[in-house]
């Protein structure tokens, strides 16, 4: 059975990536969230898709006391998540934004967090990551916590080779647990050499039922969605009233 995974919650509930987002999320029955974080200039850590605020201003470059009323810090999201089956935080870490740090100190910073949660909690985090050697990092400081390799697609390969498979190889190679491919790319091929490598496929962001159903049928582990309770009714789960 895949999971259904609200994006940032239940963005067209309530705003994304707040509380009221996850609460909405959590409401109508989905199976988890996934949620962004990034660093405050004074090392907090702000769930927050974008690198820069509404306004302009960079999130790194922005104290806590400073930022929007309705941006959550990482632990009070964990506390509205706190009972749902899965919990994926994505570490938004990469080259092109204002705030990467190639020392990847915020994996450390969430590790820390994610680590402080009870043991019950903790085994149902997913962290993710585009950043590879971001992601390797939380992997080294714990190799409990589970970890996927966000990506749009196969990796690109060289004359007769298999894209697939060095994906795969990729992933298992950096004893990382899940692939999370945009569901653009989704094959039963990628699937079945994913699941033959003892590795999870979690996609996003789809929410056309019939893609949604597609998706379900070729053995994806989770999907994310903008829209839980359509994904839960497409895979013949009612929603939550």
């Amino acid at each position: 059975m895949a999971h259904v995974i609200g994006h940032r919650g239940a963005p067209r509930r309530a705003r994304e990536n707040t509380l009221e987002s996850f609460r909405a999320a959590v409401a109508l029955g989905a199976d988890g969230v996934e949620l962004d974080v990034r660093r405050t200039s004074d090392g907090r850590l702000a769930v927050h898709h974008d690198a820069h605020l509404a306004d302009g201003r960079a999130i790194v470059e922005t104290p806590w006391s400073e930022l929007p009323a309705d941006v959550p810090e990482l632990p009070a999201a964990l506390d509205v998540c706190a009972g749902l089956g899965v919990v994926n935080v994505e570490i938004k870490n990469w080259p092109t934004d204002v705030d990467f740090d190639e020392t990847a100190a915020l994996a450390d910073a969430v590790v820390e967090v994610l680590a402080a949660r009870p043991v019950a909690e903790r085994e149902r985090f997913l962290v993710s990551c585009f950043h590879l050697p971001t992601l390797d990092r939380v992997r080294e400081l714990d190799a409990d916590l589970a970890t996927g390799w966000l990506v749009f697609g196969p990796l690109p390969g060289g004359p007769g080779d298999d894209p697939v498979a060095a994906l795969v190889a990729e992933v298992v190679g950096h004893g990382h647990g899940a692939v999370h491919p945009h569901h653009s790319f989704v094959t039963p091929e990628l699937v079945a050499a994913a699941h033959d490598a003892g590795v999870a496929v979690n996609t996003w962001t789809c929410n056309e039922p019939d893609r949604l159903r597609w998706l379900a049928e070729v053995g994806v582990d989770g999907v994310v969605t903008d829209v839980p309770d359509v994904a839960l009714a497409a895979l013949g789960r009612a929603p939550a009233a």
